[in-house]
């Protein structure tokens, strides 16, 4: 009796570690097999906006993106105007995510009635895995037309003189889960400006970034510099904006302060008039939200 217990557990023993030894070979073979993922970085950002300006971020393939953008006038014109309350421009717009990689937009500022619209082209990804790539690259173009009437109706006014244009190139790094920076160069064409001491062509380099202080709460910041000897005939500042980003669910709130009255790329980079130690500082906020037009496809089982 005591043999073939003895028997019974080597046999055990013996089809136990073989069996361990065919699945071992088994997950070697399907691991052979795998193809290497890569790992895309998500959420630099919050939202398509750092504060005022672009950020890298699309809306998702199939989303529309419903933003307000508000600024108050500046806080230092006093009670009288309570402290900026009683002046605003407002932006409304829409984006939609085409592709992971495409987006594109429009909206209509109450400046000057100014319509917008833009494409935003994702090049590079930040990623690492079967493939690394450091930073996120986009590019970004819009065009601008303002549809108030001409300041001077007796000379000879062309449409296109209401058309201004911007380019940027998006360079930005996702630091761990709390750091996010970006390098925004820019390229803006004015059609027309007041004088011929301006230049038609006017460059700007601006540094964004993001920390986050909590699952939906960050502080975030912006600053673009305007290159000396562009703007001539009226008194142009660096745009330079501050805010809090807070993610309400489907919401992205941002409140903020900054020198800068526009709300579109032309005006806040070439057209600054504020100065933060004079008080001209402005408060704003932009509200976002997202919708689902196309659902996607679920993969078949």
């Amino acid at each position: 009796m005591k043999n073939k217990l003895l028997f019974l557990f080597a046999l055990t023993c013996a089809i136990f570690i073989s069996t361990a030894r065919g699945q071992d070979e088994l997950l070697s073979m399907i691991e052979q097999n795998e193809k290497p993922t890569i790992d895309y970085t998500t959420a630099t950002f919050k939202t398509t906006r750092i504060v005022i300006g672009q950020s890298i971020e699309l809306p998702p393939k199939g989303n529309l993106l419903f933003l307000i953008t508000h600024h108050f006038g500046a806080i230092n014109t006093g009670y009288e105007n309570l402290y900026g309350l009683k002046q605003a421009t407002i932006r409304l717009g829409l984006e939609y995510g085409l592709t992971s990689w495409l987006g594109f937009g429009a909206g209509l500022n109450t400046d000057k009635n100014t319509w917008d619209g833009f494409l935003k082209f994702k090049v590079l990804r930040q990623s690492k895995g079967a493939r690394k790539m450091p930073i996120t690259l986009d590019l970004f173009a819009n065009t601008a037309i303002y549809t108030t009437k001409w300041a001077d109706a007796t000379r000879t006014n062309y449409f296109s003189s209401r058309i201004t244009y911007a380019c940027q190139v998006m360079i930005a790094r996702k630091f761990g889960n709390s750091l996010s920076l970006q390098i925004t160069p820019s390229y803006i064409h004015k059609n027309m400006v007041p004088t011929t001491a301006d230049k038609n062509d006017i460059f700007t380099i601006g540094a964004g970034g993001r920390i986050k202080l909590s699952q939906r709460v960050s502080v975030n910041a912006e600053y673009h510099y305007l290159f000396k000897g562009q703007v001539v005939s009226t008194q142009a500042y660096n745009s330079f904006s501050l805010g809090v980003d807070i993610e309400t669910g489907g919401h992205v709130f941002q409140v903020f302060l900054t020198n800068s009255y526009g709300e579109y790329e032309q005006t806040f980079l070439t057209d600054t008039r504020g100065k933060w130690s004079n008080g001209d500082i402005f408060l704003g906020f932009n509200i976002s939200r997202m919708f689902t037009v196309v659902k996607p496809k679920m993969p078949k089982q």
